[in-house]
């Protein structure tokens, strides 16, 4: 029982869902309208897309890296897809499987650039991310796409009820995806030989190398993963709102990037698990939405992501100091 407590005392995943039930205690409090079934799904809902961005970005941070560059990645995937489907005339397969391949291989971009070229994986996600948003814009003129086919915007709903008060409960597709993204990627990061390498490369990449593991390979991968993932993300973001729009989803960066290290996933790598993710999410969901309830300014919660991200960096910077005076003395 002692080395459960102890564990639980180091566990940010503890620390997160302990966080989480005192917010949700505060904002009861504060107004009725909190906790009740249709505004926690409309919550969830309202981050599914950021869940989504967060599981492939939790992929890069693991491997010792970090993509900016993936809300644009998103909106040019959506774009081209909506082209396919609204104005060529692509049956569904063929409009989603292409915005999903443009997805990888923006991401596959990166990750050339990266190990190839070997520069920092920041500077290349935020050279790529202008010039993805860049193209974007100069080749559509900025004119959004609202005319979706109806098997595309049209709401998707697996289960619907009414409760007594007149309320009504979705499970809709965008939860089911979340779902989908979140399962797919918590086995592929732990149940099989390619996460486990991706864990190795984050935590020491030399050693990963001397071992025989593909560093280029993998870096193709995770980032050809984070593509995927992007394209996923504004595939659904457009479901949701019935329009490709191409700057809807610049400016989510923020968001999802708090999101992951929030839930213990390491700027420097190698650590992080899909559980604490999806607990940093829930937190800034709960944040937001209290907020919102209560009646702040949606700005104020802009300073609570800045704030999240100076914090849950300063913390790992700090939790490393002794492992790298460690190293320096055995050197």
């Amino acid at each position: 029982m002692p080395e459960a407590i102890r564990a639980l005392k180091y566990s940010t995943e503890a620390w997160l869902a302990l966080a989480i039930l005192v917010l949700a205690v505060v904002w009861t409090i504060a107004t009725p309208h909190f906790l009740t079934v249709p505004n926690l799904i409309d919550l969830v809902e309202s981050y599914t897309v950021t869940a989504v961005l967060a599981m492939g970005l939790f992929v890069v941070l693991v491997s010792g890296g970090i993509d900016i560059s993936f809300a644009a990645t998103a909106s040019v995937a959506q774009y081209i897809a909506a082209l396919a489907a609204a104005r060529w005339g692509w049956p569904p397969a063929a409009a989603l499987g292409i915005g999903l391949a443009v997805g990888v291989l923006l991401g596959l971009i990166n990750a050339v650039l990266i190990h190839g070229v070997k520069i920092t994986s920041i500077i290349v996600t935020i050279a790529t991310m202008s010039v993805y948003f860049a193209l974007l814009m100069y080749f559509t003129g900025g004119k959004s796409i609202y005319d979706l086919p109806d098997w595309w915007s049209k709401r998707v709903t697996f289960y619907r009820t009414e409760t007594a008060g007149g309320d009504i409960i979705r499970i809709t597709l965008p939860l089911l995806v979340m779902v989908a993204a979140v399962v797919g990627t918590w086995a592929l990061m732990n149940k099989t030989a390619v996460g486990r390498q991706v864990y190795a490369m984050g935590g020491n990449p030399e050693a990963a190398r001397r071992v025989g593991i593909g560093i280029g390979r993998l870096h193709l991968f995770v980032y050809g993963f984070m593509g995927f993932m992007a394209a996923v993300a504004g595939l659904l973001q457009a479901h949701r709102v019935g329009e490709s729009v191409p700057n809807a989803m610049v400016g989510s960066e923020l968001n999802v990037v708090a999101a992951a290290v929030l839930g213990g996933a390491s700027l420097t790598g190698g650590i992080g698990s899909v559980g604490g993710v999806i607990l940093g999410i829930l937190m800034l969901a709960i944040i937001q939405n209290g907020l919102n309830l209560i009646g702040v300014s949606p700005y104020f919660f802009q300073i609570v992501i800045g704030l999240v991200i100076l914090v849950s960096t300063s913390a790992t910077g700090l939790s490393n100091r002794p492992s790298r005076r460690s190293r320096r003395a055995l050197a």
